[in-house]
């Protein structure tokens, strides 16, 4: 894409060159960077709010259909997308997306369908980790303040501790430029020196810290009321409450699965895109949920529930988003050993997103490679920059408004963070299935161990998994319309007329973002087709 190439290219039949790119260092760190870029803050605090709220046994009916006909599915194909861009040095979805399309839709439709992911892509991932990035520096600042007895005197109330703490600029920035300095230090070391060898240290210690938690949180007793025992947590998070099984919990369930395993963001191609042409990318991508399920449904799951329902009981579990730094703050100041058990939440907390937003932090330096031919440490130095700039409206909304709602971040959020994924997923289906044809199951093959058979191809992948989306899709729109989201003035914003300008504000920047992406990625596309048409791809 306008870059200079590596030297030593082959040929295939499509006239298309085959590129050199760096790969994994080894089996086991791809799978715990892959493992690492799913297992996210959603896995151990939005996940066990969601299904705690919306019939908790009966909650994971829907959960393990969306995942086993629409989660793995997809996981698989953006897998091999990843490879199959990969080959040809490329490591962003735009290319990829155009690269299979054409093979069944004119080159100009192809064009447009890899645009318009790639501009989908690199939307989501510049606005949701200029806020996600946020999160995380709030679980490093947290961890300290735990570890330090910050809000450890009983006399604090947590909800006024946490609007201080958003509210303070040396506690908000400071953590904020630590995590954006990890984040720079690891992608400027590249693949195998920087995300695997993070990925290495990261992940067994959120497995070490998740398993500490878990004992603790089993033999906790009942401190306040006999009835609140972890045993009954676990019953009121397990037990099926069929009465709140209805759409709105199905939408949730099949929400979560694009959440918790990072689908729909381009990030999964980029990581796989530094896969070799043979690697295994079935088992991979079946191991790498594996890991991604046990962390958020073993882990998580027998973790904050039991905690939260011992110390708080059964309203306890509504805190929603507020259970991790509200919530079980209060639980920690009262359980023993509460500085060691909350700071390791905390750091739990962090581990966990920094391997997530790496991924997104990578990806962007991947399509400064590819787009204008920045080397990496150099381009990570661009990013660090970037992500100062789109995070500080965030940090400054509640410093400079002086109340906790945090609009812009919620409007950022209800798009990039759900919507959006969604639309992308079926633009990949789209591309890798129906327009590859099948190519795109000799592409998942090849290598594999565990061959996709042609029927699951023909039935799952092509028929029932974008059924599965385009549902999510039709219904998140209804929900979103019935929500007041779709609104110039949304519902959620109605009660804070001083802060509709951070609403607006939030969506000028969505508009920008999507449509210089757009732009760039079109303009690089076209030129991909002009090299095709002479022959110097």
């Amino acid at each position: 894409m306008g870059n200079k190439r590596s030297a030593g290219k082959t040929k295939d039949s499509s006239n298309l060159s085959f590129h050199e790119r760096e790969h994994w260092g080894s089996k086991l760190g791809l799978i715990l960077a892959m493992a690492g870029n799913a297992i996210g803050l959603g896995n151990f605090w939005r996940f066990p709010y969601q299904a705690a709220k919306n019939g908790g046994g009966a909650f994971m009916i829907p959960y393990f259909a969306a995942l086993l006909f629409m989660g793995i599915p997809l996981l698989i194909i953006e897998w091999s997308m990843g490879r199959y861009g990969g080959r040809y040095g490329y490591g962003t979805i735009g290319p990829m997306v155009y690269l299979q399309a054409k093979e069944g839709a004119s080159k100009k439709v192809a064009l447009v369908l890899g645009a318009l992911a790639g501009a989908i892509a690199l939307s989501v991932v510049v606005l949701l980790n200029s806020y996600y990035n946020h999160i995380i520096g709030w679980t490093l600042g947290y961890a300290w303040l735990t570890a330090t007895g910050g809000y450890m005197d009983p006399s604090v109330d947590t909800v006024s501790y946490f609007v201080h703490y958003i509210q303070s600029p040396s506690l908000v920035f400071t953590f904020w430029i630590i995590t954006l300095a990890i984040l720079w230090y690891v992608a400027r070391g590249g693949v195998q020196k920087g995300v695997e060898r993070l990925a290495k240290i990261a992940m067994p210690t959120i497995y070490v810290f998740a398993l500490i938690l878990l004992i603790r949180a089993l033999t906790l007793g009942s401190p306040v009321k006999p009835e609140w025992a972890p045993i009954k947590g676990l019953d009121f998070l397990w037990a099926p409450r069929w009465n709140e099984l209805n759409w709105s919990s199905t939408l949730a369930a099949a929400g979560q699965i694009f959440f918790t395993l990072s689908l729909g963001m381009g990030i999964i191609q980029n990581y796989a895109s530094y896969l070799k042409k043979d690697d295994d990318i079935v088992t991979s991508a079946v191991a790498t949920a594996s890991l991604n399920e046990f962390a958020e449904v073993i882990l998580a799951g027998t973790i904050v529930i039991p905690i939260a329902f011992t110390f708080l009981g059964p309203e306890g579990l509504k805190s929603g988003v507020g259970l991790s730094f509200i919530a079980l703050p209060n639980v920690f100041r009262t359980m023993v050993g509460g500085n060691v058990i909350g700071t390791l939440w905390f750091l739990l907390l962090f581990f966990a997103g920094i391997t997530s937003s790496i991924a997104m932090f990578n990806y962007l330096v991947a399509f400064l490679e590819e787009q204008f031919g920045v080397d990496r440490k150099k381009g990570s130095s661009v990013i660090f920059a970037l992500y100062i700039l789109a995070g500080l409206p965030i940090a400054l909304e509640p410093i400079v408004t002086k109340t906790s709602e945090l609009l812009y971040l919620t409007e950022l959020d209800n798009w990039v963070g759900s919507y959006l994924l969604v639309v992308l997923g079926l633009i990949e289906i789209i591309s890798a299935v129906w327009l590859f044809k099948e190519k795109g199951l000799e592409e998942i093959n090849n290598g594999s161990y565990w061959k996709v058979p042609k029927w699951f191809y023909s039935i799952v992948m092509k028929l029932i998994t974008p059924a599965f989306i385009i549902v999510l899709l039709v219904f998140s729109t209804i929900d979103y319309a019935k929500n007041g989201y779709l609104k110039v003035v949304p519902d959620f914003a109605k009660n804070y007329p001083n802060l509709i300008p951070w609403v607006f504000a939030a969506r000028s920047v969505m508009v920008l973002v999507f449509l210089l992406s757009f732009i760039l990625i079109y303009r690089a596309l076209n030129n991909m087709q002009k090299n095709e048409a002479g022959g110097k791809q």
